[in-house]
This record gives C-alpha cells, structure tokens and sequence, in this order.
C-alpha cells in the first residue's frame, strides 16, 4: 500500500525522490518495446543483405 502511495505522490508531483510517473513509466515501456522491435528489424535486414549478396554473387 505504501508503494501506491508514494506512485500517486510521484504521479501528483509532489513527490521528489528520482521516481518515475506512472506516465513516465509508460513512456520508457513504449520506447522499449520500439527499441526491441527496430533491433529485430535491423537483425532482419542484415540477414537478408547477407543472403541477397550470396545470390549474386558478390
């Protein structure tokens, strides 16, 4: 209980102490979970580089 407490004081703003609003929190979620899914778009194409320079050859 003292946790949702002090989320609601950070969410309020009238708490201080380096935590993260529960928007914050939201925020770095969604930045993660874009971050996650750009690493496994890069992955993908660098998978597919290799495989399109061994069809030709190069």
């Amino acid at each position: 209980m003292r946790e949702w407490v002090r989320q609601a004081e950070r969410d309020a703003g009238t708490r201080d102490d380096g935590g993260l609003s529960s928007d914050e929190k939201a925020g770095l979620a969604a930045l993660r979970r874009e971050n996650r899914r750009l690493r496994e778009d890069v992955e993908i194409l660098k998978r597919a580089t290799a495989f399109f320079a061994k069809e030709t050859g190069t």
